[in-house]
């Protein structure tokens, strides 16, 4: 029988770790360590660091994305950012490390070759994604490209800010700064 409690520590105190110490600084045995179970009790529910680590990154971190987008709620597509951004700062304190190991790897600050090309892939998609959400607002054609590459860099320096730089960033900061670069939206 599974012990989810246990595994969840497990993942807990890797995730520290991992944002402490970066993939190759983290071993096995300080988390067992820190856990106060047994390396092969840690090998029961993961066969390596690797794979540990991936499941942070390729399931929780991107789980983490996609509940952040389902609970926007459509509308306004200034609003619609905002809220996505404004609710970065409600993140549980663990959601925030995991997102943040998600910027390290995303930023190949951490990793492997393997999950760098996960997050190489992923960020092929942010400019499409993003042009297809505003297309219908934008009223500028000759420049769309160009607001939808500084909405997603902004996009970018907020959750840095916020995910990274643990700074809480007032809604209406937020909403103004969006505003200015969607101006010329319907």
């Amino acid at each position: 029988m599974v012990n989810t409690d246990l595994k969840e520590r497990i993942k807990e105190t890797a995730v520290d770790h991992f944002n402490k110490n970066g993939y190759y600084g983290t071993t096995i045995r300080n988390i067992a360590n820190d856990v106060n179970c047994s390396l092969p009790m840690i090998y029961y529910y993961y066969k390596n660091k690797k794979e540990l680590f991936d499941e942070i990154i390729k399931k929780d971190f991107f789980d983490i994305l996609n509940k952040q987008a389902s609970q926007v709620e459509p509308g306004n597509i200034v609003d619609l950012y905002t809220q996505f951004i404004y609710g970065l700062n409600d993140l549980s304190d663990y959601d925030k490390q995991v997102y943040r190991l998600g910027i390290k790897v995303y930023l190949s600050f951490d990793g492997d070759e393997e999950l760098k090309k996960v997050m190489d892939d992923w960020e092929k998609t942010v400019f499409p994604r993003h042009l297809r959400l505003l297309k219908p607002y934008l009223t500028d054609a000759d420049h769309e490209e160009a607001i939808v590459r500084t909405l997603v860099h902004l996009l970018e320096t907020m959750i840095i800010n916020i995910i990274v730089k643990n700074r809480h960033m007032a809604e209406e900061e937020i909403r103004e700064e969006i505003a200015i670069v969607l101006r010329n939206c319907k």
